[in-house]
């Protein structure tokens, strides 16, 4: 008796806008925030000007993510409807050259010919410009830009990063100022990594160590051009 359960799969690709813009965000306002502390206090700055490039840094760091998450989206954006645009008009003044283009996209996929021609002329009647976008342009639902989404993802993602580094910076003394903020970033980017990985399907371990590797490089660097000159930077 054959089973008429459902086969069911979880797949993470619907994940992807999101969670690079999220995950690009929170480790951003980490490592910049964290690192601009660090070496502002490197440069023998008071606490309270510490703290206060720390708030600017958050406000302003959240602002740009969002702008620039938003532009390079949009763009992206701009150029599938520009794509969608000119394969819509390609269908209405061609549809048989664009018949045997799908057919030869399957026929590379490995089916046979006669097949390919068959499974292209079902799908071109069912929706001629989806089967296009997916299969000759890599355009999906699944992937497609969105821009609004990545940017309000990164902004908040990136402030909620930037508060971690910021509060341990509020709460320590001067003189245990720089470990304590290194040394909680370090944790706080260990996590991210290995949340995100874990979220992507992908090595939690791998994660925390790549995420923590760069973000101990941009604090040292930081931290030794403020002891260098002194100055904030």
């Amino acid at each position: 008796m054959t089973s008429s359960r459902r086969h069911t799969e979880r797949h993470r690709t619907d994940r992807i806008g999101w969670l690079r813009a999220a995950v690009l965000g929170a480790n951003d306002g980490i490592v910049s925030t964290a690192s601009l502390v660090v070496g502002v206090a490197a440069a023998s700055a008071s606490h309270s000007s510490i703290l206060l490039t720390g708030v600017a840094a958050l406000v302003a760091g959240a602002m740009s993510m969002a702008a620039g998450e938003y532009v390079s989206v949009h763009s992206q954006a701009d150029t599938e409807n520009a794509d969608l645009s000119r394969e819509r008009a390609e269908l209405e003044r061609n549809p048989e050259a664009e018949h045997n283009e799908l057919a030869a996209i399957y026929v590379k996929r490995g089916l046979a010919p006669d097949l390919a021609h068959q499974v292209a002329e079902q799908l071109m009647q069912h929706d001629a410009l989806g089967a296009h976008a997916r299969d000759e342009l890599g355009i999906s639902e699944t992937l497609n830009a969105q821009p609004v989404q990545a940017a309000l993802a990164s902004a908040a993602s990136f402030a909620v990063g930037a508060l971690l580094p910021l509060t341990v910076t509020a709460l320590s003394s001067a003189r245990l100022l720089i470990p304590a903020v290194a040394a909680s970033s370090l944790v706080f980017l260990a996590l991210l990594g290995g949340i995100a990985a874990r979220a992507g399907g992908a090595n939690m371990l791998t994660g925390a160590w790549r995420v923590s590797f760069w973000g101990a490089l941009a604090m040292a660097i930081t931290a030794g051009v403020g002891a260098l000159f002194g100055a904030v930077v």
